[in-house]
């Protein structure tokens, strides 16, 4: 679902976890979200949108993520794995003992998943965030 709305003087991007399962498919529904840009799914690439520049909105935002229970499991294990085993083929070679150690913990089912990454990511850029003057703040419901 996109939609745009504001809360107090933030505007609420919404986004609807019973529309995607995977993390092309966020992707797919976090770019609608923004103006004259795409993006694919690299986290560091999601990371500097957030920072703005990229068609968000300039003060701050809210990301309402609805059904956020379903993407939690949607971008759990079975994701984080996919997603890392794809990351190791085409990083840079002093990347991979560290992406191969992620994907060993991943196969184990340790550490984080995709949505814990993406849940971290978002929550830097908002209240007691290491970029909190970006202004985003997440809304899981």
């Amino acid at each position: 679902m996109l939609a745009r709305m504001t809360s107090g003087h933030l505007p609420i991007l919404i986004i609807d976890g019973s529309r995607f399962g995977d993390l092309p498919g966020f992707a797919r529904e976090f770019s609608a979200l923004l103006d004259d840009y795409t993006w694919t799914d690299s986290l560091d690439a999601f990371n500097d949108i957030l920072r703005g520049g990229f068609g968000t909105p300039e003060s701050g935002f809210v990301l309402r993520w609805l059904h956020s229970d379903r993407s939690r499991v949607a971008l759990g294990w079975d994701a984080t794995i996919e997603w890392l085993a794809r990351t190791l083929q085409r990083c840079h070679p002093s990347n991979r003992a560290h992406f191969s150690e992620q994907l060993a913990q991943a196969g184990r089912h340790e550490g984080s998943t995709l949505f814990d990454w993406l849940t971290e990511i978002i929550r830097d850029h908002g209240p007691g965030g290491r970029e909190s003057e970006d202004n985003v703040h997440l809304e899981l419901l």
